[in-house]
């Protein structure tokens, strides 16, 4: 691990007010609105450096984008992301471990590593993607000249 700076310092300042992803351009955004003063190349080494330390989870977007979010919990973990808000859940399994593991072994994998995350949507936005729905289906319903409600 390299030497504590104040960049190192200030970047796990934000990361630690974050609950959710984040890109390199974010928080270095978010850095920038709080007054410091730190380059974006500094941000992107300290965001591998932290990252390959083992003290930032990193999740790579659809687009390709490593987002990186500071860990809760230091032993192996897996994620419950909303893909609305972002909002991140850490999950740990024992018996989604000893699957994965068994799965391994039947294809005659060995030394594993893997990293599992599962999107979907938070309570919040599952209750509105529903009224939404609901709301949609009314609405051609009432054009066709169905009831109204």
């Amino acid at each position: 691990m390299q030497r504590n700076t104040r960049q190192r310092a200030a970047i796990l300042e934000t990361l630690s007010q974050q609950d959710d992803f984040r890109s390199a351009q974010q928080i270095h955004e978010q850095m920038r609105t709080d007054g410091e003063t730190v380059g974006l190349a500094t941000v992107y080494r300290t965001l591998q450096a932290l990252s390959t330390a083992g003290r930032l989870d990193v999740l790579v977007a659809a687009d390709g984008e490593s987002l990186y979010r500071q860990c809760e919990d230091s032993g192996h973990h897996h994620h419950l992301v909303c893909r609305e808000c972002g909002k991140t859940v850490e999950i740990t399994d024992p018996s989604l471990e000893a699957a994965m593991s068994a799965i391994a072994r039947e294809h005659g994998f060995t030394d594993l590593d893997h990293t599992l995350e599962v999107f979907g949507l938070c309570t919040e936005h599952a209750a509105t993607a529903t009224a939404d729905g609901a709301q949609t289906a009314e609405d051609g319903a009432a054009a066709d000249g169905g009831p109204r409600a």
